[in-house]
């Protein structure tokens, strides 16, 4: 009982430290202080105050395309979940039989079960295309998070911290 609370203490402190930055999205999406950066100065400046300023919207941001992507391709949402749902089942067993009810069902060891499941998983991953639905979301997410860093215009404050006034 102790592990589960301090598993849920640890994930409650991850959320509190990564997401302390996050600011509203009405200063996110501000098209106000959209403009185009005059020279490369200007777009190494931007980027790096946009990126550390808005890490955590990024992050969202980057969570957002991941589970669009996932919606859109059911088969690898179902294959992720086939996996995951499997490995955990077959751990939870611990080379037990399987009893559902008064059904009764002989379930051989663990490395015949793994085997199983991996003969079954690993042709669907393949049909599934995972590689381009990464290299999807890398792109899409690049283009979105680097536009929005070089477009917005940082705020006076991030001129004063770097030292260029």
């Amino acid at each position: 009982m102790n592990v589960f609370k301090d598993h849920i203490r640890s994930l409650q402190n991850f959320h509190n430290e990564r997401f302390i930055n996050l600011h509203s999205f009405k200063e996110f999406l501000d098209f106000r202080r959209l403009a185009w950066p005059r020279d490369i100065i200007d777009v190494q400046q931007r980027m790096r105050c946009n990126l550390s300023r808005f890490s955590s919207n990024y992050a969202i941001c980057f969570g957002l395309i991941v589970l669009y992507f996932l919606l859109t391709n059911p088969l690898l949402l179902f294959v992720l979940l086939f996996t995951t749902g499997g490995f955990f089942g077959i751990s939870r067993l611990n080379g037990q039989n399987l009893h559902i009810g008064h059904i009764f069902f002989l379930v051989p060891c663990f490395s015949i079960t793994f085997k199983a499941l991996l003969i079954i998983t690993i042709p669907l991953g393949f049909i599934a295309s995972p590689i381009s639905t990464i290299l999807s979301i890398i792109g899409a997410s690049s283009i979105i998070i680097m536009s929005h860093s070089i477009l917005l215009e940082p705020p006076i404050t991030c001129t004063f911290e770097d030292g260029d006034a």
